[in-house]
């Protein structure tokens, strides 16, 4: 990738009146944490993979391994990354578990990431 050069100011002055606008919208640093530790669950293909796959139903461990073409181990040890980051949920069924998407918010944040990379 080539590099690119990014503009910069060409004399540095400070801007009180901005930077205290902003220092005031800005969230807290343990929520800024938190949300930059759910990005790097996004940061994993497989496991984008995975919620999309999740987006239309509910599916076995079985189904996203056949889908994906994985092993078993490999797609239980994603959902369990997802399942500690409240993306997906889970119910048992008998002998077999179904995974689907935690809630509406998980889909909506697919969904503007396609968005934008299809900008």
């Amino acid at each position: 990738m080539k590099e690119q050069n990014i503009p910069i100011c060409t004399e540095q002055k400070i801007h009180p009146c901005e930077i205290e606008r902003a220092g005031q919208h800005m969230p807290a640093e343990e929520d800024l944490f938190s949300l930059a530790e759910l990005f790097k669950v996004f940061g994993d293909s497989t496991r984008v993979r995975i919620l999309s796959l999740l987006c239309d139903t509910e599916l076995c461990v079985c189904d996203i391994a056949a889908c994906l073409g994985m092993n078993l181990s490999a797609i239980s040890h994603q959902l369990r990354v997802l399942k500690q980051a409240k993306l997906v949920r889970f119910r048992k069924e008998g002998k077999t578990v179904y995974y689907s998407l935690a809630d509406a918010h998980v889909e909506h944040i697919l969904a503007q990431g396609l968005d934008h990379v299809r900008e």
